[in-house]
């Protein structure tokens, strides 16, 4: 197994690094960005506390490849706003077109490189999808007819038989919304894509370790870790 650190949009204002987890056997491409929104910092801590267990050995990619970008929108962190434009409405919405901002650009044209079978895109929301339907904190958000569903559902029940208070439990949406990186990772690789919710309100440490988990689910189901 090998871990490499590269720079996502080198020498622009934007760039961010990036890792590569090969195992250098064959197996499916996994693709996870975060810190898309530049307020969401817990799904940043998650996916850099993963590459950073690769990158110790304290984890080990059993088939395929892993490329993680921990902090996609480093400008936005910095200030611990949203961004404007809100990056994730300006990826490709149909073949051919091109991503709107230079930022969702660079992730796109890493995602075409890998072309990536799985891809999860971490973010956090404000409110609690358990007390309120509108909400969609603590929730797996997948398009209808996904082949991502049935993995969903089962890592949404695999985290609410471990978490004892059931207004922190996950439920599973089904939403479109054009020009996110779910859509575009979904409906113009094939990839089964998956956006990831944590609530805001819940304590930090907390939404990093659920993060954290549900990437874990979905690594051990795509057979890439044990």
């Amino acid at each position: 197994m090998s871990v490499e650190k590269h720079m996502l949009a080198a020498g622009t204002p934007y760039a961010t690094p990036y890792y590569v987890v090969s195992s250098g056997l064959p197996g499916p491409v996994f693709m996870i960005i975060s810190g898309v929104h530049g307020n969401e910092p817990a799904s940043s801590r998650a996916a850099q506390g993963i590459a950073s267990r690769f990158s110790r050995g304290d984890m080990a990619l059993r088939a395929g490849r892993l490329i993680i970008v921990p902090l996609v929108n480093q400008n936005a962190r910095r200030k611990g706003v949203r961004g404007k434009p809100d990056l994730n409405r300006t990826f490709p919405r149909r073949p051919g077109a091109v991503a709107k901002h230079p930022l969702s650009a660079a992730v796109w044209q890493l995602a075409l490189r890998y072309k990536p079978s799985w891809a999860l895109d971490l973010h956090e929301a404000n409110g609690l999808s358990q007390l309120n339907p509108k909400r969609v904190g603590q929730s797996l958000l997948i398009s209808p007819a996904s082949r991502a569903e049935g993995v969903a559902k089962q890592i949404v029940k695999r985290m609410n038989l471990n978490i004892p208070k059931q207004a922190y439990r996950f439920n599973m949406r089904y939403r479109e919304r054009a020009g996110t990186s779910r859509m575009a990772f979904q409906r113009l690789l094939g990839a089964r894509a998956v956006t990831v919710e944590t609530c805001w309100s819940l304590d930090y440490a907390l939404r990093v370790r659920l993060q954290s988990e549900i990437v874990c689910h979905f690594l051990r189901a795509a057979g890439m870790i044990s």
